[in-house]
């Protein structure tokens, strides 16, 4: 873990200092982290991030478009070092302590790691991640994502918007530039996502994501993702989305009552991918 992680991210005087940042975070409780992983290695993800055809996930729709995948055996294996260095028990400690959660641990599955990525007119709306990991029984408490994005530059666009629950306005934004993490929570007080990127055709978005998870508590609330319309926005799409998304829940508010999920289509097509 010390030869992955910026050794500054293990001392226990920055972490303290991370706490206190992830504390006064707006509008929602998060932390960024720039220079997170060790430069070299870094580099060594970005000359081996997978190219966009190979990841297997394609969401494209009215609110987003970008690719992911969770299969670690079709990556480089410095990619499977990264998701087990953040599964470190020693470094969860430390997430623990900036976040004051305790017990979290990650999962294996599409809701335990992965990478996205996005070509040219990526985006994705603004939404909130759903909280629950129905494979596993637990409770998605925080989103983690390290940018892998070289000489990436700002009229590129793609930043992290982080709104405000009444979707008034984005109070913060993160640059999705070159080795920069950011953790935040997985709840109702995050809605985030990113605008359309205007990039070359040689170039895409790139990011590497772990949500860290816990044994669901007493006051555990169920919340399904979800998009949410921007204010500026066309009235077309904010209807679209206002019809879409209400269906969307009641048709996997079914599928659960039948004992189905979302990640069960995923296993289930395993070889296709």
């Amino acid at each position: 873990m010390e030869n992955i992680i910026n050794p500054i991210y293990l001392d226990p005087e920055k972490v303290q200092e991370l706490k206190k940042d992830f504390e006064a975070g707006k509008p929602c409780k998060h932390v960024v982290l720039p220079n997170f992983l060790n430069e070299e290695f870094a580099t060594t993800l970005y000359d081996n991030f997978p190219k966009m055809d190979s990841l297997k996930v394609k969401r494209k729709s009215l609110n987003e478009n970008k690719n992911e995948d969770y299969h670690f055996e079709r990556f480089h294996p410095n990619f499977m070092l990264v998701k087990k260095a953040l599964a470190n028990p020693e470094f969860i400690k430390n997430i623990e302590i900036i976040t004051g959660l305790t017990g979290l641990v990650t999962t294996d599955d599409a809701l335990g790691a992965g990478v996205h990525q996005g070509g040219p007119g990526s985006y994705v709306d603004v939404h909130i991640d759903s909280n629950f990991n129905s494979m596993e029984n637990l409770w998605r408490r925080l989103n983690f994502l390290v940018y892998l994005n070289k000489e990436w530059k700002p009229e590129y666009g793609g930043d992290l918007e982080l709104w405000d629950q009444k979707m008034t306005k984005c109070v913060t934004t993160v640059p999705c530039d070159w080795n920069r993490a950011v953790v935040f929570l997985t709840d109702e007080t995050t809605p985030h996502g990113y605008g359309k990127v205007n990039i070359p055709d040689h170039e895409t978005r790139k990011s590497f994501y772990t949500y860290y998870s816990t044994p669901p508590e007493k006051d555990f609330k169920y919340v399904d993702s979800h998009f949410k319309a921007r204010p500026n926005d066309s009235m077309g799409k904010k209807v679209a989305t206002g019809i879409k998304e209400p269906l969307k829940l009641n048709i996997k508010r079914f599928l659960k009552l039948l004992g189905i999920t979302s990640l069960d289509f995923q296993d289930k097509n395993k070889k296709k991918f």
